[in-house]
């Protein structure tokens, strides 16, 4: 799914340099710069998250996998009357967190069962875990690219950036992905990357931040 476009990011800059004049000794005029200057930023960023999760079920007549742990895989036995015969079958449903092995376990069991087996099309998803560490990742990215500009529009009138005074998160978007579900409703037809990339979930989010401004930037500091 094609992510849609992000809003522009907005800077506003309140850098009130104008000198104030302050108290002297009697007699004299002296001027100090205004406290309490700030500068006020608006920034955004947008990150994706590709599924750490992919479950695939099979359906064979036995049920004896090497290589993958029982608690990753569940096995349903299905019995049915064929004329004067029992025949069972087993569903297998494997939940791989590594895309490669599942590959070659799937590719394994079709050159060694064959025909015998039906594997379905891999379903991708994102367990909450996934989905908490990209919220966490796009809002402090964010926060970031918002602190990068106070400073870039700080050095431009050559000040320096003090301490946030505000660091608000006015708004973020979540697309995309898929769930913890056994029904997928992708096509058949898709590859592997095409289900990897319909799977993928996206996050945006704008922060607005206000910072201090500390007074001239230092050149040393600023050669070095």
């Amino acid at each position: 799914m094609a992510p849609p476009a992000s809003p522009p990011s907005r800077v506003f800059a309140e850098l009130d340099l104008a000198p104030a004049l302050t108290p002297v000794p009697e007699g004299r005029v002296g001027l100090a710069a205004l406290p309490g200057r700030e500068v006020h930023v608006s920034g955004s960023a947008e990150l994706s998250a590709r599924p750490d999760r992919a479950r695939v079920s099979l359906r064979l007549g036995s049920r004896r996998l090497r290589g993958i742990p029982e608690e990753n895989m569940t096995v349903t036995e299905d019995f049915s009357r064929v004329e004067n015969t029992y025949q069972m079958e087993a569903e297998v449903c494997i939940i791989f967190s590594d895309f490669g092995k599942m590959q070659n376990v799937c590719n394994l069991l079709i050159e060694k069962l064959g025909t015998s087996v039906t594997i379905n099309p891999p379903h991708f998803y994102h367990t909450p875990e996934a989905i908490d560490t990209l919220r966490r990742q796009v809002c402090v990215t964010a926060v970031g690219n918002t602190r990068r500009k106070a400073q870039e529009v700080c050095r431009l009138f050559g000040q320096a950036l003090g301490n946030p005074l505000l660091i608000k998160e006015e708004e973020t978007k979540e697309w995309g992905g898929h769930i913890d579900s056994h029904l997928s409703h992708s096509a058949d037809s898709q590859t592997l990357q095409e289900r990897i990339q319909n799977a993928t979930a996206y996050a945006s989010c704008r922060v607005f931040a206000v910072f201090e401004i500390k007074g001239k930037e230092n050149r040393r500091k600023k050669l070095l």
